[in-house]
């Protein structure tokens, strides 16, 4: 492992800041989604409703208790910790003029307290929190305006932030929307289908937009600091064939393209071949131009960023799906692998597999900016929380990146785990499904006093990060 490996932790202002109408901030995406559960999908409301449960306006409050959150990482050892601004900190509605002084305050105040422990600061732009305003009165990412928009924020923050943070990211997780679902609509391309057909158009044209946004900000962040890390940040699960059979294979290639073709463009600056056969032969009038063309070339990004949770298995069906397209119904379990609580399918393997197929296609320096294991936690009688289920799935993660690294020899820069201290679920809005190192005392109603307290993965993570990942076990 490289000897200044950044390990750390991940999470994303909407999940854990709170203060939703402090401090200046406007009305974000988070702000109208309402608590889920396991099969219980989040409900998106028209505005901010009296009555219903909205688990991101408080999260845990990390807005006013990052002091003492920042403190335990320390003591963990973090080398890095990556977080998202909240653009409706800084630009309340989206399309104002002048950034909010409030909302900037707030980041240069963290930013320097995480200087202060030596801790590296990884920033999200835009982590599923664009502006309420921009989503009702723009129509999100389907107007050509909101590159403008997106450029503006992303600008006031480079210019902001250029001595405290180097390594920034986009858009958190933009091809999520490879399945054309509201939600996922939603949250990337801050758009409401409302009935509208072919969503999976409006997605491509959206996705469009966005990636000229990103072009664009990768530009500006390298105008005003050269020396800037400007990344893309992909969800990547990989899918496999169901079997070796020839049509399963060629099914997986498909998925991956569908699910993977947006690292593509940040990465390559052009438009995979099969992608534009595929805009032409569904019929799809897409809005690129020239324009558009030349910024994507000069605006891509210089390291790749990613989350790994799970991976897939998907099985062909050439009769009713001659051309192979992506579609989740397709999907099958896979019976060599176990799951957690909400199904998410446990493969360590899959994390190697991954990290060597970016490498290969793209040649890039990595960072592994997700990771992590949603969990029911048990608070003991004396306090303990023994979360040995967490240790055992992040170990083995761990194993495996160690060996993309030491025996595939991938260029790989730090490991951020999901989330070092407990958060909100973006899928669920519960506080019961935990990823920490650090308990917060509150429950899926809202309950609780948001007190800290250490579990026993926090100890074993601070061994980690002391041995440099030599030592596991």
């Amino acid at each position: 492992m490289r000897k200044d490996f950044l390990w750390g932790g991940a999470t994303a202002a909407h999940q854990t800041e709170g203060a939703w109408d402090v401090g200046g901030k406007g009305i974000s995406i988070a702000d109208v989604m309402t608590v889920g559960g396991p099969g219980i999908p989040r409900r998106i409301t028209d505005g901010v409703l009296e009555g219903e449960n909205y688990p991101n306006h408080e999260a845990t409050d990390f807005y006013h208790h990052y002091k003492e959150d920042i403190a335990l990482l320390a003591e963990m050892g973090f080398k890095s910790f990556r977080t998202s601004i909240a653009w409706t900190r800084i630009f309340p509605r989206g399309d104002e003029d002048e950034p909010n002084e409030e909302g900037l305050k707030f980041y240069d105040d963290l930013f320097d307290e995480l200087r202060k422990y030596n801790i590296e600061p990884l920033v999200t732009l835009c982590h599923f929190e664009l502006p309420w305003a921009l989503v009702k009165e723009y129509d999100g990412f389907l107007n050509r305006k909101t590159i403008g928009f997106f450029v503006k924020f992303a600008t006031a923050c480079f210019e902001r932030y250029k001595d405290k943070v180097t390594y920034w990211m986009t858009f958190n997780e933009i091809n999520n929307q490879a399945d054309a679902i509201q939600h996922h609509i939603l949250q990337e391309g801050g758009i409401l289908l409302n009935g509208r057909e072919n969503a999976e158009e409006i997605m491509y044209q959206s996705s469009h937009y966005e990636l000229v946004a990103s072009a664009l900000a990768v530009k500006k962040g390298l105008e005003i600091n050269p020396n800037f890390k400007i990344g893309c940040m992909i969800g990547y699960n990989p899918v496999y064939p169901a079997t070796c059979k020839p049509e399963d294979v060629l099914m997986a290639q498909a998925a991956m393209n569908q699910k993977y073709w947006w690292a593509y463009v940040h990465v390559r600056g052009e438009y995979p071949h099969w992608l534009l056969n595929k805009f032409e032969r569904h019929g799809y009038k897409i809005d690129i131009t020239e324009e558009d063309k030349q910024i994507l070339k000069e605006g891509v990004v210089n390291y790749l960023t990613f989350s790994y949770y799970m991976s897939f298995a998907i099985k062909a069906d050439p009769e009713n799906n001659p051309h192979y397209d992506y579609d989740r119904k397709y999907f099958v379990k896979n019976e060599y692998l176990k799951a957690s609580d909400w199904g998410w399918q446990i493969d360590p393997v899959g994390l190697r597999w991954g990290l060597n197929w970016f490498y290969d296609r793209f040649g890039l320096p990595m960072m592994i900016v997700e990771n992590g294991f949603g969990a029911y936690d048990k608070v003991e009688e004396d306090g303990t929380i023994n979360d040995d289920y967490r240790i055992a799935y992040l170990r083995e993660h761990i194993r495996a990146l160690k060996a993309a690294c030491e025996e595939d020899g991938v260029d790989l820069l730090g490991y951020q785990m999901w989330s070092p201290i407990d958060i909100v679920s973006a899928s669920t809005g519960e506080m019961d499904k935990r990823y920490g190192f650090v308990y917060v005392n509150k429950n899926n109603a809202g309950e609780g006093d948001l007190s800290r307290s250490r579990k026993k993965s926090f100890f074993w993570y601070k061994h980690v990060i002391e041995t440099n990942g030599e030592e596991l076990d």
